[in-house]
């Protein structure tokens, strides 16, 4: 879960949640201005103002950062009424100083120290209505008083709040990754999932614990994805599509009560990514190399792309590639492998596995199957990683032999693990693009470990 970026546009679903109503997409400061004149009114201390107009920026943030709304199917992402978020009204006129001050602090919001998600920061008139947030009216006396607007927020949500300033702009894209992840997908994605099913797990004993939150999406991660999907009334097939995605984000927001001013909160650490949202020119490293296994492998069979050579360095060459192939598939040109990127790059491998021409069926069997290999997986893939690393394990003692049985155990991962340690790899014991070529070369006796 990537930390909030102030969203460029919000839609607005112009009545109740389940109401045949119009939905409105507008810019985020028109929003935040138009409920801003809806809400308060232009005369009050400026002071004042700033505190409910960070209030009401933190309310919608907090809608779209925890997918309130999109998580439960709805196709918006906050309503247009006070019995569920805060008043908007098409159509309507602002003011100017409100214009002013949105324009001024649009971009900051209300958090609980300690905690990334904005504050769901409730607010409420004081004197017709009364709740555990800010009393709009109250906010004037403590104006008046000449409490400034950081003081009023601390008086109404406590003293242990911060606000963050100048958060960036984003494109508010969906969390969703775009393309189901099983077992044998990779990526941040995965360790969202896996850290958001073990703190549901709390609440839900019956969902077995992924014991090692990382990258790879395993057997053990399947097991739990089977587990929470059976509890709330999913297919059980152990794969993460976009309903599932949602339905484990709706929970997990729950059982944090993410959407409450009484949140368990979002800790840095659960929101800080282990893995690069997007590679770019002048990156490195092992992310690299595996977009480059794919470039390369695309450009076989491809004339649009430059053949490259598979290093883990994302040059000018690279970079000439990523054009080619972004150009080619409709995606943007700007030479940056994010999320649309890098789905597309695995959509088109695949493809192309399936229809290699018959000239390549005799070394279809040793090319990368198109997904990682992990604990749990079988097969004549298995069969073939196995046979190649007991001819590593001949020739280097640190690599131990391997039972040839086509079931990827125990002892074929400590053999995998072996072998990424000789590399410098992280000892995942998953076999990806990069690590399975270098297996199959090695095994054949093209080098040595």
């Amino acid at each position: 879960m990537p930390f909030p970026v102030i969203p460029a546009y919000i839609t607005v679903h112009l009545g109740l949640p389940d109401e045949a109503a119009e939905n409105v997409t507008l810019p985020f400061t028109a929003y935040i201005k138009n409920v801003a004149s809806s809400e308060v009114y232009p005369t009050w201390p400026e002071n004042a103002l700033r505190a409910n107009i960070l209030a009401q920026i933190s309310v919608a943030l907090n809608r779209i950062y925890t997918e309130h709304y999109r998580s439960r199917g709805y196709d918006f992402d906050i309503t247009s009424t006070t019995r569920y978020d805060q008043a908007f009204v098409p159509g309507r006129s602002t003011f100017e100083n409100i214009d002013r001050l949105v324009d001024d602090i649009f971009n900051n919001y209300i958090v609980r120290q300690g905690n990334v998600e904005p504050l769901y920061a409730q607010f409420c008139d004081g004197v017709r209505t009364q709740c555990a947030g800010l009393s709009q009216w109250g906010s004037v006396e403590l104006a008046e008083q000449g409490l400034t607007p950081y003081e009023i927020l601390q008086h109404y949500f406590g003293e242990d709040i911060d606000i963050v300033f100048n958060a960036p702009v984003g494109d508010g894209m969906p969390s969703y990754p775009g393309r189901p992840l099983e077992r044998g997908s990779v990526g941040e994605d995965v360790r969202t999932i896996q850290q958001q099913l073990n703190r549901i797990r709390k609440n839900y004993p019956a969902i077995p614990p992924i014991t090692e939150v990382s990258n790879v999406f395993d057997k053990e991660t399947e097991n739990a994805v089977r587990a929470f999907q059976r509890i709330f009334n999913l297919e059980p097939d152990g794969v993460v599509g976009k309903a599932t995605w949602y339905k484990i984000k709706m929970v997990y927001n729950a059982v944090k009560s993410l959407s409450e001013i009484t949140s368990e909160g979002l800790t840095i650490s659960e929101a800080q990514r282990v893995y690069p949202e997007a590679l770019r020119l002048g990156d490195t490293g092992l992310n690299v190399e595996t977009v480059r296994f794919y470039l390369a492998f695309l450009g076989y069979f491809l004339p649009q792309l430059p053949p490259i050579p598979i290093t883990d360095t994302f040059d000018q060459a690279m970079l000439d590639a990523v054009y080619a192939f972004q150009k080619a598939y409709g995606l943007k040109v700007d030479g940056v492998v994010g999320r649309r990127t890098w789905n597309a790059l695995q959509n088109v491998y695949e493809q192309t596995l399936h229809t290699l021409p018959e000239d390549y069926q005799r070394f279809a069997r040793e090319v990368y199957p198109g997904r990682f290999l992990v604990p749990g997986d079988t097969g004549a893939a298995v069969t073939l990683l196995q046979t190649r690393l007991n001819q590593i394990a001949a020739k280097n003692d640190a690599v131990p032999a391997v039972a040839v049985d086509g079931v990827y155990g125990q002892e074929t991962a400590r053999a995998v693990r072996a072998v990424q340690r000789l590399l410098g790899y992280s000892p995942t014991g998953a076999v990806g693009p990069v690590l399975w070529a270098y297996i199959i070369a090695q095994g054949e006796g093209y080098g040595e470990v």
